[in-house]
């Protein structure tokens, strides 16, 4: 039995994927979380399988509960599953450690396919791209480091730097830091002209 762990804010969501496993013989979800820091909690008794996880979580955003989680517990596998477009998020989430990146705009089936794949998979194996994913980096966002990335990803989702730095353990200036390299890599004067990039690029 593979047993499995939902954790995302949206009830449809949760309320679709428990319909989907209780169609399959060998899949059951065995609990859920509505918040990255009940996710983080769940990942410490770890009394599951694998892990279904949203990026836009509210108290510790999805993409640092699986930093946290591939730091903490490597062998835990993490699905994502995520509203933002596979070509431009899931080579960065696949070199953050999650097992598979998969789009919520692709059908439930292919959550399952990607769950039973990343039980399966070695260390050495690739990662489940998605199949619209593009491996090398092309655009400005591609070149920000991990913690750059999830200070870009958290502005562009209108959180504070206060609120930044509360959810990634940081103190506020060095939040501020991270921002304003952020803010030169994308040419950008303002967190108003970060949102535009990203909105342009489909990001949001």
């Amino acid at each position: 039995m593979i047993r499995v762990f939902i954790a995302d804010d949206h009830e449809v969501v949760r309320q679709g994927m428990r319909h989907l496993f209780d169609t399959t013989s060998d899949i059951r979800v065995v609990g859920e979380a509505v918040d990255g820091r009940a996710a983080l909690q769940a990942a410490e008794n770890a009394d599951f399988d694998v892990m279904v996880l949203d990026l836009s979580l509210p108290k510790v955003s999805g993409i640092e509960v699986l930093r946290r989680i591939h730091k903490d517990h490597p062998t835990l596998p993490v699905v994502v599953l995520s509203m933002y477009p596979e070509e431009a998020f899931a080579p960065r989430m696949l070199n953050e450690g999650a097992a598979a990146y998969i789009s919520k705009e692709r059908p439930l089936a292919d959550v399952e396919a990607a769950i039973r794949r990343a039980l399966i998979a070695t260390p050495h194996a690739p990662r489940d791209t998605g199949e619209h994913a593009r491996a090398t980096a092309t655009q400005p966002h591609e070149a920000l480091s991990a913690r750059e990335y999830q200070v870009f990803l958290l502005i562009v989702q209108g959180r504070s730097n206060v609120e930044i730095a509360a959810e990634l353990d940081l103190v506020a200036s060095t939040v501020s830091n991270h921002l304003a390299k952020v803010k030169h890599k994308l040419s950008a004067r303002t967190v108003a002209d970060i949102v535009a990039y990203a909105l342009r690029l489909g990001l949001i």
